[in-house]
């Protein structure tokens, strides 16, 4: 007898306790995946600054409701409404399909920001891993009228944004073998340049077939001096994405907007995701999510 396979069940966080909310509001039509949750401050009343948070998971799994929103939600204690966004995965679409779905999203919060509460004038983006990847994209093509798909809605709205956290995102596909072996580390997921790569099913082929394509995923691509600040971590034993996807990323960005809109840190010894980006203390911000917040605080506030 065939033993049958259980299917994926996600781990979702409990968020019953947490009012007021709005829970799978749906910001586009072309796919079940494009539907956002709204976190609201219990005390005062808004507009509120908002943080979007975007998962990561290889760009092929995790959910707006996973662990990495717990540690967004500790914004609400400081006055923040927490959007938290699902896109399309690229077993259902690939590129620039989960850009363009991010930028649907922040659309619907500029459309609907007087029902929800919401400032749409003070807006950051969050992720980690490829939710990381998605929100330096937003953040360097904030002002260009790039991967605003019309048929996501909202189209007469504005999809820039004021802050970015990145948190060790994948930046440039290309290079990253390259500086696995120049860091002499074996990564995790294999080769970069494979056709099963997360990278190469996230642009729908082999990475090295199509450069061009590559080039237009990097957002090195689109750096200019009208790019918002941006917060960008790192770990140096991370064996998922190389630390200097992050290093000449920051390196770039600080040439063209400056060394003061671009806060760059390597957390030594830490790994892809380790605790020391978002332990918690006791429900409060642990020492590295205080630096996040301080910085948000300063361009929001």
């Amino acid at each position: 007898m065939t033993k049958q396979k259980r299917p994926f069940k996600e781990n979702l966080l409990d968020v019953t306790n947490i009012e007021p909310k709005y829970l799978d509001i749906s910001y586009a039509t072309l796919s079940e995946r494009q539907k956002l949750d709204i976190y609201l401050p219990s005390v005062d009343e808004g507009p509120f600054p908002v943080i979007v948070h975007i998962h990561g998971g290889a760009f092929k799994m995790g959910n707006k409701r996973d662990e990495q929103l717990t540690s967004i939600l500790l914004g609400l204690k400081r006055g923040y409404a927490i959007v938290s966004v699902n896109y399309r995965l690229s077993q259902e679409a690939k590129f620039p399909a989960a850009v363009e779905d991010v930028k649907a999203a922040i659309r619907f919060i500029k459309a609907n920001a007087k029902k929800y509460q919401l400032n749409p004038n003070k807006i950051a983006v969050w992720g980690g891993s490829a939710g990381g990847h998605l929100s330096a994209m937003v953040g360097v093509t904030s002002h260009l009228s790039l991967f605003e798909h019309p048929q996501l809605g909202n189209i007469e709205q504005s999809s820039a944004v004021q802050a970015v956290v990145d948190w060790f995102g994948p930046i440039n596909f290309l290079t990253m073998d390259e500086q696995f072996k120049e860091l002499e580390v074996n990564p995790k997921l294999g080769i970069t340049c494979s056709i099963n790569s997360p990278e190469s099913e996230y642009i729908g082929t082999l990475i090295t077939e199509v450069p061009d394509l590559v080039q237009k995923s990097n957002p090195e691509t689109y750096i200019d001096a009208s790019n918002p600040p941006f917060f960008i971590q790192h770990g140096t034993a991370d064996g998922n994405i190389p630390y200097l996807q992050s290093v000449y990323f920051s390196n770039k960005l600080k040439e063209v907007i400056g060394e003061n809109k671009v806060y760059f840190e390597l957390l030594e010894g830490a790994g892809h995701g380790d605790g020391v980006f978002s332990d918690k203390l006791y429900f409060t911000a642990s020492e590295n999510l205080e630096k996040v917040f301080v910085f948000l605080d300063s361009v929001l506030k």
